[in-house]
């Protein structure tokens, strides 16, 4: 008798929602072209796919190509990257704009600075929905409050007519997670939605944000540092360095992964049942900057 299916199994069959081949983003600098991310491929399912790597590794860059959202001053390219059947490095102003928020969302690292300050919250989740929806501005509140009570937040009415300086941080990344998720997107790119938060908060959040994915079917790309955190939360992840992949494995395996980089980054971890005088430093060598 054959098993039932992960979640996992069944994502790695069905037609990625995201592919990048070959991409690479440049930035045009005073002193020459700087390479932020140099021949990155991966595909994404109706999975949640971890990126991790140190500050300046290219996890942020990489979510931001394919929202389109890098600076002018970009230069992104790709042998493929796309949205399901829409290229996204072809599509005009017009055809982003439909994409984004309706069908590719993402959660910036510091949501509450992400939301204007001179509107209440409730207005501008109610937006977001409007923005792609012909509703009236009553059944905009209304899914608007439905979303607010989703992520878990008391007293929606309340929360509704608050401004962005008037709510907690863990508030504030509910706000933006229902903000997101309003229109029901396919893809949720998540930059770092918990590391500003205390523990308590943290795993609500996490919990909110799985609980979204398996019951919508979306494909998420969640930005990390924390390895810890993507071992538990996520199905595979990737492992970023200096703007390339050094190694994919799934989060189970993530133990054992080979490359030396990705070694050091978890013997950098402190262990309760491992007493260490002093954390290894990584020992980084040229040849990481090569193609994988």
């Amino acid at each position: 008798m054959s098993s039932t299916p992960r979640a996992s199994d069944a994502a790695a069959v069905q037609a990625p929602l995201i592919e990048a081949r070959d991409l690479r983003v440049a930035f045009q600098m005073q002193r020459g072209v700087f390479q932020a991310i140099r021949g990155v491929s991966f595909s994404l399912g109706r999975e949640k796919l971890a990126i991790v790597g140190e500050s300046g590794s290219g996890k942020s860059t990489v979510g931001r190509a394919i929202m389109r959202l890098n600076p002018p001053s970009a230069i992104v390219t790709a042998e493929r990257l796309t949205f399901k059947d829409v290229d996204l490095l072809s599509a005009s102003k017009k055809e982003l704009r439909r994409l984004r928020g309706r069908h590719i969302s993402m959660i910036m690292q510091d949501p509450k600075y992400s939301l204007n300050p001179v509107a209440t919250v409730g207005e501008q989740i109610a937006e977001a929905y409007r923005t792609h929806h012909k509703v009236s501005s009553r059944e905009a509140r209304e899914r608007a409050l439905t979303m607010l009570e989703a992520v878990q937040i008391r007293s929606p009415k309340r929360v509704y007519d608050l401004y962005p300086h008037q709510v907690s941080g863990g508030m504030g990344q509910r706000i933006m997670i229902a903000m997101m998720l309003i229109s029901d997107p396919e893809v949720l790119i998540a930059d770092e939605p918990t590391s500003a938060l205390d523990v308590t908060v943290r795993l609500q959040i996490l919990a909110i944000l799985d609980d979204m994915v398996k019951e919508r079917g979306l494909g998420m790309i969640f930005i990390s540092h924390d390895l810890n955190l993507v071992r538990s939360f996520c199905d595979r992840v990737i492992i970023m360095y200096a703007g390339r992949i050094v190694e994919t494995v799934a989060a189970a395996d993530l133990d054992n992964v080979q490359h030396p980089y990705s070694r050091g980054l978890l013997n950098s971890l402190p262990r309760l049942d491992q007493k260490r005088d002093r954390l290894p430093v990584i020992q980084r060598d040229d040849s990481w900057l090569e193609a994988v």
